[in-house]
């Protein structure tokens, strides 16, 4: 391992790659490994082996093929622990679900973008009911109850909105050549 340390530039570089890398690594490993809490334990593995390779960081490298790869292997060491896996993904496959997987992730960041651009051109109260529904344990009959209007005014006014961000959605990608 290389004991230099990194400049303070270089150290702002990494830290800004690899916040932004965390939503894509997941999916990465999520990907691999097909289970949420599996793949945000292995995600935390992950960053503490990123900042221990700190020093082999290149600035103005493509940060997110360093880390995939990583990524890769923190889950193949997972697997070789995992003792509840009755036949573990052999290497070969493991490292060609990734190379399939990275090239996804740019699609799936540029669909995340539209859908939060397309979020914000909602009125306040179309956010909040959206916020509200999708919050741990929101629920229809909760947003009702609270709201005072029926369970069935509540999901027509959620279907209009999901349909309203499919069609944003689909425009800003078919206007980015990417649907």
């Amino acid at each position: 391992m290389d004991t230099a340390q990194p400049s303070q530039g270089a150290t702002a570089e990494f830290v800004g790659q690899m916040t932004r890398a965390q939503r894509r690594l997941y999916a990465l490993i999520y990907a691999l490994v097909r289970s949420p809490t599996d793949a945000e334990d292995i995600l935390q593995e992950c960053n503490v082996v990123l900042w221990q390779k700190l020093g082999e960081f290149q600035p103005g490298s493509d940060f997110m093929a360093w880390a995939g790869r990583i990524a890769q292997f923190q889950v193949q060491a997972f697997r070789k622990k995992q003792l509840r896996s009755v036949e573990p993904l052999d290497h070969s496959l493991i490292v060609q679900l990734a190379d399939e997987a990275l090239p996804r992730l740019e699609k799936f960041d540029r669909r995340q973008q539209a859908l939060l651009d397309c979020q914000n051109k909602l009125r306040a109260e179309q956010r909040t009911l959206l916020a509200n529904r999708y919050e741990p344990g929101g629920s229809v009959n909760d947003i009702a109850q609270r709201s005072g209007r029926s369970p069935k005014a509540v999901s027509e006014a959620l279907r209009r909105i999901r349909e309203s961000l499919m069609k944003c959605i689909q425009h800003r990608l078919t206007l980015e050549g990417d649907s």
